[in-house]
């Protein structure tokens, strides 16, 4: 019977990491990839993310993974979230220092600290109301992981691919060629380094620590996650206290000597049944309503020794200063990024808050704010690289928000891959035809900074990358010509400041749309017909 049982709980276990597996190798080779060799369609995984599913409107997949929580526990933290994927592997990569002290971390239960992941529940759920989404920017779990792959991840990736292409080039292959990296900014490198850090730290003292205190998603299903269906339990027959299961739980939420586990905290990782060697604890079904009757037979029936009492939800302690101070340090160490791709006095609004150029389709600035994560999937899958991670240029509400970085780059004139792979929809999908006449900002020259007027020579490169006509050459002085801006054909692409030689202010920049408007499409100039006689010489 326990060599069954055994065999039972290995295959609990390898079940969910095969699934873990086949949910997270995805989505993470989809941050890092900068090939674009990964079809587009694998963004579809991130919709299933809850944060994503709740800012974009989508009832049923939050009403699926409410169901999901309801019956089987919070296999969501386990198996979907990459975040907490990515938590076990560094507490897996931890325990190979332990394996010679069988492999088990040594974990310990502690009380819920249930006051502060409540407290941090019921103010993101007040914020994302009352439309102010910074607090969800730092506690996302899913656009947490996305800053880690799309600021460190990514660029190492980056870094060996151009290792490994100057080795080959040295015998004569040029698989492999050199890329830029063009999507990092200062701001997106420092949280990037910050996440992780807290991660590492808590992952390895704590285990699932930022899951049951920190995540409003965790926070969030484990009041439904308590009444599960299926659960862990105790065989209290057959259990000796060893602290096995205890010890190995991750999410320090088994009392061995009470024989309780907290379903709040429990996140079906199924270590506690693998390190268990009596088969006393399994995973099974068990409502809650039928779970309290046969405890108490159960314990009325061993009757365990007195002094066993029961778990209480805990208070905020020492590690709510700690917390508190993390989240403190936040936006404190982000301060210290510089301003990127911002010229001193450009590209603001009509007020003296500088406004960056939302992506085509996130219609208003107010809106993007509101809906936008900064999980910064946009800034690497954008095909020309244009998109970067915010500082502070731009307020405090709009860091590490993406926006259109048009002094190194420009937005493809047809490209609609932003609103395609956005999951929470703050960047709205637009056909081609859409985003040919969305008007973003609109191009604004300065004739003291042109060359035509500083150096009085020809350019109008600005012109030639026009793909509206909104910027065209007009007679200035002889048989020089100097850009015109048309405001009513501008759709504020950037390939007209993107492609200006004038450093380091350019002579040529697109202003924003607080709110995107639209614009008629140009004009297709007539070809004409040519008939050609005999061979057209």
């Amino acid at each position: 019977m326990k060599q069954t049982g055994k065999k039972q709980v290995n295959h609990l276990k390898r079940l969910r990491v095969l699934l873990a597996i086949l949910l997270f190798v995805p989505v993470l080779l989809y941050f890092v990839d900068f090939t674009g060799a990964l079809p587009q369609g694998v963004h579809a995984l991130l919709h299933f993310q809850i944060v994503p599913a709740v800012l974009s409107g989508a009832a049923g997949i939050i009403v699926l993974q409410f169901i999901f929580a309801f019956v089987f526990g919070r296999i969501y933290c386990s198996v979907i979230c990459p975040a907490g994927i990515f938590q076990d592997i560094i507490n897996r990569l931890f325990c190979i220092r332990k394996k010679k002290s069988r492999g088990v971390r040594r974990f310990s239960y502690h009380k819920p600290q249930n006051i502060l992941r409540y407290v941090l529940l019921g103010l993101t759920v007040a914020s994302l109301i009352s439309g102010f989404t910074s607090l969800i920017v730092w506690l996302d779990p899913y656009s947490n992981f996305g800053r880690i792959a799309t600021n460190l991840f990514r660029p190492v990736v980056m870094w060996g691919n151009n290792i490994f292409a100057d080795l080959l080039m040295r015998i004569e292959n040029y698989a492999l060629y050199h890329v830029t990296i063009h999507t990092v900014t200062w701001a997106g490198l420092i949280a990037g380094i910050i996440i992780l850090l807290v991660f590492i730290v808590l992952t390895i003292f704590r285990g699932r620590l930022f899951c049951n205190t920190l995540c409003p998603v965790g926070a969030l299903l484990s009041l439904v996650s308590r009444y599960s269906f299926f659960r862990m339990t105790f065989n209290t027959e057959t259990c000796n206290h060893c602290g096995n299961c205890e010890r190995s739980c991750k999410a320090e939420a088994i009392d061995s000597k009470s024989m309780k586990v907290d379903t709040s905290r429990c996140v079906d990782c199924f270590n506690c049944t693998s390190s268990c060697t009596r088969n006393s604890i399994r995973y099974r079904w068990a409502p809650f309503f039928v779970k309290e009757r046969v405890a108490k037979e159960e314990v009325a029936a061993s009757a365990p020794a007195p002094g066993i009492a029961k778990p209480s939800s805990g208070s905020r302690r020492s590690f709510f200063a700690t917390s508190a101070a993390i989240a403190a340090s936040l936006p404190v160490v982000s301060a210290i990024a510089p301003s990127d791709d911002v010229p001193e006095g450009e590209n603001t609004a009509a007020d003296d808050q500088p406004a960056p150029v939302t992506p085509p389709g996130s219609v208003n600035l107010e809106r993007f704010k509101d809906k936008c994560t900064a999980c910064h999937l946009c800034v690497v899958r954008c095909p020309t690289q244009v998109l970067r991670p915010a500082g502070f240029q731009f307020g405090f509400d709009y860091l590490l928000r993406p926006y259109c970085a048009f002094k190194s780059s420009y937005c493809n004139y047809e490209c609609t891959v932003c609103g395609e792979v956005c999951p929470v929809h703050a960047i709205q999908g637009l056909t081609k035809e859409e985003k040919r006449t969305t008007q973003v900002g609109i191009a604004t020259f300065h004739i003291h900074r042109c060359i035509v007027y500083t150096e009085g020579t020809d350019c109008g490169a600005c012109s030639e990358h026009c793909p509206t006509q909104a910027v065209h050459m007009i007679p200035y002085e002889g048989t020089l010509t100097i850009p015109q801006v048309e405001p009513e054909l501008c759709i504020g692409c950037g390939g007209c400041e993107s492609i200006c030689p004038v450093n380091p202010h350019r002579a040529i920049i697109v202003v924003a749309n607080k709110e995107h408007q639209q614009v008629s499409p140009p004009e297709e100039e007539e070809v004409k017909e040519i008939e050609i006689d005999s061979f057209g010489f």
